[in-house]
């Protein structure tokens, strides 16, 4: 194998391909990076056997071939070179010369051990049911809107998976882990012909507006037990998670009988400051009452802080406390500006939403007194 290739794409096909790299270290070809040269192209390829991902990047080939390489370290050795052409070649059957010649430097040059491309594991070919176009933005928005809910207990499989749905022109998408719910429903330019209903590893959704990068629009295609990810180049597969998602519908309250609205960046920043006396699993207080909302915090031996915010408000006064962090998270995760809060008792849920009260939607279990 032999490629000449600029050092600014290899890097940046790295960058994508690296995501998909085991830390596993039972089974060391996963940490390796398959390149394969041919054709006026260097594809790369890397799995955990969760996930897979393939990127394809123009190259000078002079001799086609396929070595597997230690991913992380090509990685890091491309981005250590000067922004010049680089070049690769085959020394031997398990080694390869990474090279560059710079006008400062003159010739830099790394040789890394290589293993068999024949051993790295095949990337998963889908032919999907199904397929809807995204636009990059809103799958990063609405990943990172519903994202930190996703449980990370492998106990209860399904949870640790976003539930993304697409019906027509709408596209939503749910995660819980039980202590709290978010929702996150948007519009699609375009339509989906067919109805899609998928529950997708969190952590590997996660990756895809990252692998995506400028492109304006990701295809998602699913199949019996894959969804894929394409865009550009690069084609990103991943497992669907199999079992029955709750039905979060009944888990919402309508409306409660104590309903506020309040500045979201008001009381995001109000929140962060009390939580500082939150400490050692203490709770963040919340007091409605006369049109003002109280937040407090106290630890015992450490301290206590509370903050007054102007709020509108209506229906019975109110005291419920909540984990600081997932309120945190809920209120920091929308991208309105303005937030309805609404509840019925300090035992039942408390909730979010945006002010059309269908966009966003976070639900969080109050922690008893």
């Amino acid at each position: 194998m032999k490629f000449s290739i600029a050092r600014s794409s290899l890097l940046d096909s790295l960058s994508v391909v690296t995501k998909a790299l085991s830390s596993r270290t039972t089974l060391p070809i996963l940490s390796g990076i398959l390149l394969s040269a041919a054709d006026g192209a260097v594809v790369l390829q890397a799995t955990d056997l969760e996930i897979s991902i393939r990127d394809s990047v123009p190259a000078d080939v002079e001799q086609a071939g396929a070595v597997v390489v230690p991913g992380r370290l090509l990685s890091d050795v491309v981005r250590k070179m000067p922004d010049v052409a680089i070049h690769v070649e085959s020394t031997s059957f398990d080694r390869i010369s990474v090279s560059c010649r710079s006008e400062k430097a003159g010739v830099i040059s790394f040789e890394l051990r290589t293993l068999g491309a024949d051993d790295f594991p095949r990337f998963p070919e889908v032919d999907p049911d199904l397929t809807v176009d995204i636009p990059t933005s809103l799958l990063g928005s609405m990943v990172r809107q519903v994202s930190k809910a996703v449980s990370r207990d492998e106990a209860r499989p399904v949870l640790t998976g976003i539930l993304l749905a697409i019906d027509e022109d709408e596209i939503r998408m749910v995660a819980t882990d039980s202590y709290r719910l978010a929702v996150r429903v948007a519009h699609l330019e375009f339509p989906s012909k067919e109805k899609i209903e998928v529950v997708i590893p969190g952590k590997a959704l996660e990756e895809v507006p990252k692998v995506a990068g400028a492109s304006d629009n990701v295809t998602m295609g699913v199949s019996s037990n894959q969804v894929v990810f394409t865009s550009g180049m690069t084609t990103y597969v991943t497992r669907r998670i199999e079992g029955t998602f709750p039905n979060y519908k009944q888990l919402i309250p309508a409306d409660g009988e104590t309903r506020i609205t309040v500045d979201k960046t008001e009381l995001l920043e109000a929140a962060q400051r009390v939580s500082v006396m939150a400490q050692h699993n203490a709770p963040l207080r919340m007091k409605i009452a006369d049109n003002a909302l109280t937040l407090s915090a106290a630890t015992q031996d450490v301290g206590e802080a509370s903050e007054d915010l102007m709020i509108e408000a209506s229906g019975n006064p109110l005291e419920i406390a909540f984990n600081h962090v997932f309120l945190l998270d809920g209120v920091g995760s929308t991208e309105d500006e303005r937030l309805v809060f609404f509840a019925t008792s300090p035992l039942k849920p408390g909730v979010f939403t945006a002010v059309d009260g269908v966009s966003y939607v976070y639900l969080i279990m109050p922690v008893r007194p």
